[in-house]
C-alpha cells in the first residue's frame, strides 16, 4: 500500500439515494444528466426505467440535431430539459425535448486560422475550437448561477448557462487564458479543477482554481517534488533534475462525499523509451487520491513501472461499494489499457481482492531500464487478451488466416506475454496494444445489480525500437500498424475481437461476457459474430439495460444488464466514439443520446455530425 500520511476527515456513513441504493459518492443520474460520466463517481447509472428490457426494441428517433462540425467524445449532458455538449466549432445548448438549439458559443477564429482541431483538445496555437472532451456544467450557488466552463483555443472559458455568453467576472473578462486542458474540469464545493501546466493541453500538474474567480489555490505536480521520498528512489541516476515529467490527459472523479478527487495520471516522456529517466518513475501511471479542497495528497497506487509500452491510465476512476465479509466498502475500480481491473478501497488505497508484484521479463535495449516486477490484481483476472502464440491466429476466413501467418513468419515473431519489452534486434507482438483492452472510457458500475460493465477489444500492435538520428529510439512497425489487416480491421489473433464484460463488483469474478460487435461482411459468409474494435463506453440504467455504442459496425445496442443479451439495435451514420446519455425530458419521457460522430482510430473513415435522440413511441 502507498499511503500518505496526511488524512483528511473521512467520513464512514454513507447517505442514501434513490430506490434505496447505497451512495456512491454522488447523487446518481436520473431525471438529468450532469456529468460526462452520469455523476461525479463515474458510475455512469442512471435511475430511470421509462426504457427498460420489456420494451426497449420499440425505441425510435425523436430528433437528429446536426453540428456542422466534427465529433464529440464525451457524453451531452442534460439539466431540467436543456443539453450542453461541445462540437469542435463551439459549445452549444439545445432544448433536450425538440433538438431545438437555444445558444452557441463559438470561440473567435484568429486570421488565417482552420477550424480542424485534435481528438479530445484544441491543438496547435492556429486552430480555432473547443475541447471534444467537455464541456463541463457547474449548477451554481448563492453568489452565482449556472455556469458552463470549456476548454477553447483562448483558454478556459467560463459560460453563462442560460445566455452562453462570456462571465466576464472569470478569470480575465471570461477565461483563463493559456489552460487549454485535455479533459473536463471537474470541481468539489468551490474548487473548479482541471490539468494544467503545459500551455497546449496535458500539463504537469493538477490544478484547482477558485470557482467563481478563477484565482488558482492549489497545485499538485504528477511528479514527486523536493522533500518527498518518491523522487530520488523512483527518478535513478540524475533523471530527478530533468524536464521529463509524467502527465494528465484522462477523466477525475470526485467523491462528493468525502472530499476525494481521484486523478488517473498517464505515463512519462516517450511512448516505448524510458532510458532518459530510469526509475520507477512517480507518480506515473498511477492513481492519485487527493484532497479536493487542498490538492494535498492522500493515498497512491501505481499501476505501470517505468512504462515503455503507452499503457497509460486515462480511464475516469469509477465509486462503487463493496459487500465483504459483512461489510460495506466504499470502492474505487481503476481501468488500465493492459485491461486489467484494479479496485481499491477509496478511503485508504487498500486493494480489495488482493494485489501483487510479479516478476516481468526485462529489456535488452542498451540503456533502457525496466522494472524487475509489475503489480497485477489477484481478482478480476485480465478482461482481454494478453498474450499470444501462433497456434492462436485467427481462421475465421481461409484468406484471412494466410494473411496472419504470412505476417507471422516473415518477420519471424514469436510468443509473447503482458509487458515482453520491445526488442531492437527482432520484432514482437504484443497484447494488448497501445489503444489497450480498454482505454479512456473504462468502466460503468450498475448499484441495483453489483455489477461492474467494461468493453474491451483485442487489437495487438507489433515491431521492434529502432535508433533515430537523434539517438533516441522509437517503436517501428513494418506494415498494417496493427497486428490486423488494417484495409478491414480484423484481429489476427483468433475472435472474439471486441467484448462486454461484467464483473461482480462483491467478488471480484467475472459474471458473464458477451461478444460485442460483428463484421456484416464474415457474418454474410456464416462466420459467427466476432466482435470489433470499440471506442467508447457503456451506460446502465434502473430499467436493467445497458446501451453502448463504439463498436465500429456503426450500431448503437442495448443488451439486458443482467445477462449481456442483446434486446435492440439501431445503424447510425458513423460509429459513436464517445458517451451517451440519458434523461427525463419535460414531456415525461426518457430518452437516450446518441453522438454519432466518428472519426477516431477505428472507423474506417467514417464521420458525421449528427446528435441522435431517441424515445419510445407514443
Amino acid at each position: 500500500m502507498h499511503r500518505n500520511t496526511h488524512r483528511i476527515g473521512l467520513g464512514l456513513s454513507a447517505a442514501l439515494v434513490s430506490l434505496g441504493l447505497a451512495a456512491q459518492g454522488s447523487d446518481l443520474a436520473g431525471e438529468n444528466w450532469i456529468y460526462h460520466q452520469g455523476d461525479s463517481g463515474a458510475t455512469r447509472y442512471s435511475t430511470l426505467s421509462q426504457i427498460n428490457t420489456s420494451n426497449v426494441a420499440q425505441l425510435e428517433r425523436a430528433w437528429t440535431f446536426h453540428t456542422e462540425s466534427g465529433r464529440s467524445a464525451s457524453a451531452p449532458m442534460v439539466v431540467d430539459s436543456v443539453m450542453y455538449f461541445s462540437a469542435p466549432n463551439g459549445v452549444y445548448a439545445l432544448d433536450a425535448v425538440t433538438g431545438e438549439q437555444i445558444w452557441k458559443y463559438a470561440p473567435p477564429v484568429p486570421e488565417g486560422a482552420n477550424n480542424a482541431v485534435g481528438f479530445g483538445n484544441v491543438r496547435g496555437a492556429g486552430g480555432a475550437g473547443t475541447a471534444l472532451r467537455g464541456p463541463t456544467y457547474w449548477p451554481g450557488n448563492d453568489e452565482a448561477g449556472p455556469r458552463i466552463y470549456s476548454t477553447t483555443t483562448d483558454g478556459l472559458a467560463a459560460l453563462d448557462a442560460a445566455s452562453g455568453e462570456l462571465v466576464f467576472t472569470f478569470g480575465e473578462n471570461g477565461i483563463i487564458a493559456g489552460l487549454r486542458p485535455d479533459s473536463p474540469a471537474a470541481f468539489y464545493q468551490n474548487v473548479l479543477i482541471t490539468q494544467g501546466g503545459v500551455v497546449e493541453g496535458r500539463g504537469d500538474s493538477v490544478k484547482g482554481w477558485d470557482i467563481l474567480t478563477g484565482e488558482l489555490l492549489w497545485t499538485f505536480y504528477l511528479k514527486a517534488q523536493p522533500g518527498d521520498p518518491n523522487l530520488e528512489l523512483t527518478w535513478l541516476d540524475g533523471s530527478a533534475e530533468s524536464d521529463f515529467t509524467p502527465n494528465i490527459w484522462g477523466l477525475f472523479t470526485v467523491d462528493e462525499e468525502r472530499g476525494i478527487l481521484f486523478v488517473p495520471v498517464e505515463k512519462v516522456g516517450n511512448d516505448y523509451w524510458g532510458a532518459p529517466h530510469p526509475g520507477n518513475n512517480l507518480y506515473s501511471d498511477s492513481l492519485v487520491a487527493l484532497d479536493a479542497l487542498t490538492g494535498e495528497m492522500i493515498w497512491y497506487q501505481q499501476l505501470v513501472h517505468h512504462d515503455i509500452w503507452d499503457f497509460d491510465i486515462a480511464a475516469a476512476p469509477t465509486l462503487i461499494e463493496v459487500e465483504r465479509d459483512g461489510e460495506t466498502i466504499p470502492a474505487v475500480v481503476q481501468m488500465n489499457k493492459m485491461s486489467l481491473m484494479f479496485i481499491f478501497n477509496r478511503e485508504t488505497g487498500e486493494p480489495i481482492f488482493g494485489m501483487e508484484e510479479r516478476p516481468v521479463p526485462q529489456t535488452t535495449v542498451p540503456g533502457e531500464w525496466t522494472s524487475p516486477t509489475q503489480p497485477f490484481p489477484i481478482l478480476p483476472e485480465p478482461l482481454a487478451r494478453t498474450s499470444i502464440t501462433r497456434d492462436e491466429l485467427a481462421k475465421v476466413t481461409p484468406e484471412h488466416q494466410a494473411f496472419c501467418e504470412r505476417l507471422w513468419d516473415q518477420y519471424n515473431l514469436e510468443p509473447s506475454n503482458m509487458y515482453d519489452p520491445w526488442r531492437a534486434d527482432r520484432d514482437i507482438v504484443l497484447f494488448p496494444g497501445a489503444q489497450g483492452g480498454s482505454n479512456w472510457w473504462g468502466a460503468a458500475f450498475n448499484p441495483s445489480l453489483d455489477l461492474i460493465y467494461a468493453n474491451v477489444h483485442n487489437a495487438g500492435q507489433w515491431g521492434r525500437v529502432t535508433q533515430r538520428e537523434n539517438g533516441s529510439w522509437g517503436k517501428t512497425t513494418p506494415e498494417q500498424g496493427r497486428f490486423w489487416d488494417s484495409a478491414k480491421m480484423w484481429s489476427c489473433s483468433e475472435p472474439p475481437w471486441g467484448e462486454l464484460v461484467a464483473v461482480d463488483a462483491n467478488t471480484g469474478q467475472i459474471a458473464w461476457r458477451v461478444t460485442l460487435g460483428e463484421f456484416e461482411e464474415l457474418t454474410a459468409q456464416g462466420v459467427p459474430p466476432t466482435g470489433t474494435p470499440i471506442i467508447g463506453g457503456a451506460i446502465s440504467t434502473a430499467g436493467n439495460v445497458i446501451f453502448i455504442g463504439g463498436t465500429v459496425d456503426g450500431f448503437v445496442r442495448a443488451l439486458d444488464a443482467r445477462t449481456g443479451e442483446e434486446l435492440w439495435r439501431d445503424r447510425l451514420p458513423a460509429p459513436s466514439q464517445g458517451m451517451i446519455s440519458t434523461y427525463m425530458g419535460s414531456d415525461g419521457k426518457q430518452y437516450l443520446i446518441v453522438p454519432a460522430n466518428g472519426g477516431g482510430y477505428f472507423t474506417r473513415n467514417l464521420n458525421s455530425d449528427e446528435v441522435i435522440a431517441y424515445r419510445l413511441p407514443d
